[in-house]
């Protein structure tokens, strides 16, 4: 079985315009272990607070596959391992898995790390015998691992034989400039597993000339049996290899069971749903996940699919959680959407009249901007708005936001908002730091009174995207709110060529799924 070793909260935040923060890490990171993930690299403690801050608070993720690993480098030229604060913060981080690089190519010891290649196979040993001596398992990741094969293949192989011996799990060949192609991967990958039998190899790859998928995979069939990779492949410059693209070749195509068929249902899910934390934009072509990964042109093409799909598909799509679809006409999903709905509590089973009506008017939404793959409870509202059967907790008969900008700088909202509860109406007003913020004080100030449970619901996220950047100003907007209870979290959507407009659709699906689903103790 292949082991997944998932870099997307530390090497896939290289990816330029990306960030993320420390609750973003830690959402991703139960979903990828909802997937069935491996290890999740949390980041590289001895770099940023940020990162140190992450793994105090992952100490309390109640993860069931995978194990929180921290990245880090071999000890400093000249240093002891016992005594390096790179290792030292390592250590502190309390995960039970490590990951460090060292140089492999030997222009690099001599050129980059001004060190003889004898002192750097020292630093490589004693790094990695020390944090081994500490209880840990240790992933060693050969820097350059390609390029310096090539210039330098008795070196390369000392050094990674040398982390072997001192007790590495597990040996990352590492193509970190990305300019390795599959036939070097696969004959290098065989070579140099015949030089170091029985020592268990990984693959680490980049994306620059476009092979970083199908390096990993030559290698797992050349025999490593570690991958390495990101999410949606984000990553520096061109970026990593794509862990999920990777993991469906080898369940459905290689037949590797490492991860079970009901997690890679979770695939096209869990891919969007990092794609919205992360606020970037999902690539619709991108291969199994992708919207488009499995659409079909209007014509005898898309017909023909209709019929008889597998003659069209090189997998069922339904198997990575996706939808087929021909872009002229919408093909019905209703047996994944009524997976879906049942995962929501919604039994659509013995009507597929409703369920039709439903695909159609999410396919509607969805055309104008919405997407529900990060906003589950927007998605159970509309649905029981389709059928007949949400129970709106008010009705709104108004509300208004108001900035002002002050001599002083400061910068003040007010929300108003006239809201119906039963027969009564009220009028509430507050401030609050932005429109958002003004109208959630409003809102809670008018209806809280009936609603205690509304107390437990917060905000902890909130996220916009322009979806047509083209019509400047007048573009329509996507706004994506995360919202807990404390025991629980959901994600709602709105859309509008208003941004307070979405904003307020997002918030008040929030708080009527939080109403609808109470805590345990309110319940």
């Amino acid at each position: 079985m292949v082991t997944l070793y998932d870099t997307t909260l530390r090497d896939g935040t290289q990816r330029e315009g990306m960030s993320l923060s420390v609750d973003d890490k830690l959402r991703i990171a139960r979903r990828l272990d909802d997937l069935g993930v491996h290890y999740i690299e949390g980041g590289f403690p001895g770099s940023n607070p940020k990162d140190l801050e992450f793994f105090e608070r992952a100490r309390d993720l109640e993860l069931e596959n995978a194990t929180i690993t921290a990245f880090g480098t071999t000890c400093r030229k000249g240093g002891a391992a016992e005594t390096d604060g790179g290792l030292r913060a390592l250590l502190d981080t309390g995960c039970e898995a490590l990951c460090i690089f060292g140089k492999a190519w030997d222009v690099h010891v001599t050129e980059t790390l001004h060190a003889t290649l004898e002192e750097n196979l020292r630093m490589v040993r004693d790094s990695v015998a020390f944090l081994v001596a500490e209880g840990r398992t240790v992933f060693f990741d050969a820097e350059h691992f390609f390029d310096g094969y090539a210039a330098n293949p008795g070196y390369a192989t000392s050094v990674c034989r040398t982390a072997a011996e001192a007790g590495a799990s597990a040996i990352v060949l590492c193509d970190t400039n990305g300019g390795t192609l599959p036939q070097t991967v696969a004959r290098v990958v065989r070579e140099f597993s015949a030089a170091l039998p029985g020592v268990e190899l990984g693959i680490h790859a980049h994306n620059d000339a476009a092979c970083a998928v199908a390096n990993s995979l030559v290698a797992v069939d050349a025999g490593c049996t570690h991958v390495q990779g990101t999410a949606n492949g984000y990553g520096e410059r061109a970026g990593n290899a794509d862990l999920l693209s990777i993991i469906p070749a080898l369940v459905l195509k290689m037949g590797d069971d490492c991860i079970t068929s009901d997690q890679l249902r979770l695939l096209t899910e869990v891919s969007h749903f990092v794609a919205e934390t992360a606020n970037v934009t999902p690539n619709p072509h991108q291969p199994y996940v992708g919207t488009s990964a499995f659409a079909h042109k209007g014509g005898v093409h898309a017909s023909a699919a209709a019929r008889l799909s597998a003659a069209y598909e090189h997998i069922d799509p339904a198997a990575v959680g996706n939808l087929a679809r021909v872009v002229v006409s919408e093909l019905a999903g209703r047996a994944s959407l009524t997976m879906k709905a049942l995962e929501l509590g919604i039994d659509l089973t013995g009507d597929q009249e409703a369920a039709t009506r439903v695909l159609d008017g999410i396919k509607q939404l969805e055309h104008q901007g919405y997407m529900f793959e990060a906003a589950d409870a927007t998605l159970e509202v509309m649905l029981k708005k389709e059928l007949g059967t949400h129970q709106p907790f008010f009705r709104l008969e108004s509300f208004r936001c108001l900035m002002e900008k002050r001599e002083d700088g400061r910068v003040m909202t007010e929300a108003t908002v006239k809201v119906h509860v039963g027969d009564e109406r009220f009028i509430a007003t507050a401030e609050g730091n932005g429109p958002v913020n003004a109208l959630d004080g409003a809102l809670r100030l008018a209806i809280g009174r009936f609603y205690p449970a509304l107390d437990a619901i917060e905000l902890t996220d909130f996220k916009v995207r322009v979806l047509d950047e083209t019509k400047g100003t007048g573009a329509v907007t996507r706004v994506l709110i995360e919202s807990s209870d404390g025991e629980k979290t959901w994600g709602t959507v709105g859309v509008s060529e208003n941004i307070i407009e979405a904003s307020w659709e997002a918030l008040v699906d929030s708080v009527e799924f939080g109403l609808a689903h109470p805590r345990g103790e309110e319940r």
